[in-house]
């Protein structure tokens, strides 16, 4: 076994192997750009190194640097994490020849696997079901067209080095094939340095199902069942589970089969992902293979309780699995919801700063028996900066079943607590909630079927609200009795009355009746069916905890400037709420509203980025829904469009600029 291992990554993977190897008594070395002095992977590992600018092809992408890193510290292997030089065969054998183990395949598995066209003709070879498509690299549009129309749409353009959704378009057309194909290829230049693209049938209601599989260097290969990634965005995982909700144990058999086989062709002796598409009748097409570790890996993790990353370490230092496919059991259900720096109110704009607050759910057993698991690799204090992924944690949750698994992941979100950065839990408590999801009803166009026009919060009803203010009123409560007994009043005669009182909750106005009892209140909003609302909670508290009608329930709670107000989160619902006597609430609707600045004459930047390309001059006729520019951000090209028809009166921006929030792009007349 290995002294010494150095992760050649950052965030939450490189804090992720680190703890593995801790446990195994292995000393491990992490590297970090300028960017990441300050991370917290730096201050888990043993010993830390500097790798050079913020810029990842500057540091993290220099592989000179790395075996440096390697020799300075005595490092024997070097664990690649995913994304970064995970999947570069180069890097494997220039690690070989230094002497250096790679915690990863053979160059060759890499190698073969990782040009998405030789590998889906070596998937056809071995045996695996494949997707009807054309195969080979494609040089310009006017080919593409020829092909994609040959094929028939919808068809998919994809990078031929490409992974994580970047390099990747759907095409319904001639026009979005053109569009798509050159977006395609610029996205895969930056992000691979390989700008080939290849054209393939979209698959309709697709679902994006994985097989996990292990092989080690003396022929031993084996599955670990299977993975469900359907819910997507801009072809990016946001939810995944194990098992698959449509997957039976015979599907999973022929499924793991093919992995196993295609595996075996190429000497496969890592962890690895064979990613299938799979229709809604259980048909199912190799995709790709991914030769390193998922990022939902956890999920496996949990129903299978076995360790990849202890894996991945242990074959690479030459050790026989132990484990046989018999061996293999799915207990439970697992669920893994990403948490990225993305504001879901603004099409999933990534956001940046400091992270002000961050107070995640207790990891571990809850009452229920189920499991909490938080993969991260930031704190408190510290900050997401535009240079890399905009992921903040892996949230996961493992119960006996998938409704259960729901359930906890419901509840770990309403408690997981994020400000000083937009993020997307709002979102992901949504999806929670909708009865699609809970149904299994899976495809990878979930996302665009069930927000059709965007995310504009979750839907709610007189229920959810009278849960709102329910714990609105509890929290006015709470910070009465605090006043009181700050003042010396004898709170406890004055504060078991019966009250009532007026609701702003943003501009609706609601009624509640306030009754007091032994351990909490009992709330009536708008005369219906009263609640009983019991929990702890003080002014400094970040969370509001407790029950309601005797169920478990969590809130996030910000406090507002204005006196009795309150900014609840709940099952992806986002109200301000004030709490008012009726004499002061009467007083209140006597306030004029705020008039919003009309912003409908420019196009502004919705996140930080890099202004890639401008499409318009001045002067220009544009009609809604026309390109404008194209701006980068954290690895992804965004094209801006304009909202409504009009003549660009002044363009404010060129190729080149570095872009803040918000920064006006163009005016219109």
């Amino acid at each position: 076994m290995f002294r010494k291992i150095l992760i050649a990554n950052r965030g939450e993977i490189a804090c992720r192997v680190i703890k593995t190897a801790r446990r195994l008594g292995i000393s491990t070395v992490a590297v970090y750009s300028e960017a990441d002095a300050r991370a917290l992977h730096v201050d888990m590992a043993d010993e830390a190194v500097a790798i050079g600018p913020p810029a990842a092809s500057h540091s993290y992408l220099v592989a000179d640097r790395l075996i440096e890193a390697c020799r300075s510290t005595g490092a024997e292997a070097v664990h690649p994490g995913y994304g970064f030089l995970s999947e570069r065969a180069s890097f494997a054998k220039v690690l070989e020849e230094a002497g250096i183990v790679f915690i990863g395949p053979n160059p060759r598995a890499i190698e073969l696997m990782g040009d998405k066209i030789q590998s889906k003709k070596l998937a056809a070879k071995a045996g695996v079901s494949t997707i009807p498509g054309h195969l080979g690299s494609i040089d310009n549009v006017s080919e593409a067209l020829k092909i994609a129309e040959g094929i028939g749409y919808p068809v998919m353009i994809k990078a031929s080095a490409g992974g994580g959704g970047k390099g990747m378009r759907i095409a319904h057309s001639p026009k979005e094939t053109s569009e798509g194909f050159e977006r395609a290829r610029a996205e895969a230049a930056a992000s691979f340095g390989d700008d080939r693209v290849f054209i393939e049938k979209f698959i309709a209601a697709p679902r994006h199902i994985e097989i996990q599989v292990l092989g080690d260097k003396h022929g031993n290969i084996i599955h670990l069942g299977e993975r469900e990634c359907s819910i997507q965005r801009r072809n990016q995982k946001v939810i995944e589970e194990a098992p698959s909700p449509i997957v039976d144990e015979s599907t999973r058999e022929a499924m793991g089969a093919q992995a196993i086989a295609l595996a075996r062709a190429v000497n496969y002796d890592s962890a690895g992902t064979i990613e299938f598409v799979v229709g809604q009748d259980k048909t199912f097409y190799f995709l790709e293979m991914n030769t390193r570790l998922q990022v939902e890996h956890p999920v496996t993790e949990l129903v299978t309780g076995i360790d990849l990353v202890e894996q991945m370490i242990r074959i690479a230092a030459g050790q026989a699995l132990e484990l046989r496919q018999q061996d293999i059991k799915l207990k439970g259900a697992a669920i893994e919801s990403r948490i990225y720096a993305e504001d879901p109110f603004r099409n999933f704009m990534p956001s940046t700063g400091r992270l002000i607050k961050y107070r995640p759910p207790a990891e571990g057993r809850t009452e229920s028996g189920a499991r909490i698991r938080n993969d991260t690799g930031v704190y408190e204090g510290g900050e997401i900066t535009v240079h890399y992924d905009p992921m903040i944690a892996k949230l996961v949750t493992h119960a006996a079943d998938r409704v259960r698994a729901i359930g906890e992941m419901s509840a770990a979100l309403d408690r997981f607590v994020i400000q000083g950065v937009r993020h997307n839990i709002p979102f992901l408590s949504a999806v929670m909630k909708n009865g699609r999801w809970k149904s299994g009803r899976l495809s990878t166009g979930f996302i665009d079927e069930e927000f059709p026009g965007g995310f504009a919060g979750a839907t709610r009803d007189d229920w959810l609200t009278a849960r709102l203010i329910g714990v609105a009123v509890s929290l006015d409560f709470a910070e009465q009795k605090r006043r009181r007994k700050l003042s010396g009043q004898l709170g406890s005669q004055v504060l078991m009355r019966s009250a009532q009182r007026v609701i702003k909750l943003d501009d609706e106005w609601h009624m509640a009746v306030v009754d007091p009892q032994d351990n909490g209140l009992r709330v009536t909003v708008n005369g219906a069916m009263p609640l009983t609302v019991e929990g702890c909670w003080s002014p400094q508290d970040l969370r509001w905890i407790g029950t309601i009608d005797g169920r478990a329930a969590g809130m996030q709670v910000e406090r507002l400037r204005l006196a009795n107000g309150f900014r609840l989160s709940h099952a992806g619902v986002t109200v301000e709420i004030g709490v008012y006597s009726e004499r002061i609430a009467q007083l209140a609707q006597l306030i004029p509203a705020k008039t919003l600045t009309d912003s409908s004459k420019t196009l502004r930047c919705p996140m930080p980025g890099l202004v890639v390309a401008v499409s318009v001059a001045d002067g220009q006729e544009v009609k809604a829904g026309e390109a404008v520019a194209v701006i980068e951000a954290m690895k992804m090209q965004n094209v801006l469009r304009a909202e409504r028809d009009g003549r660009v009166k002044k363009l404010l921006v060129a190729p080149g600029d570095s872009l803040a929030v918000d920064a006006v792009i163009a005016e219109f007349e």
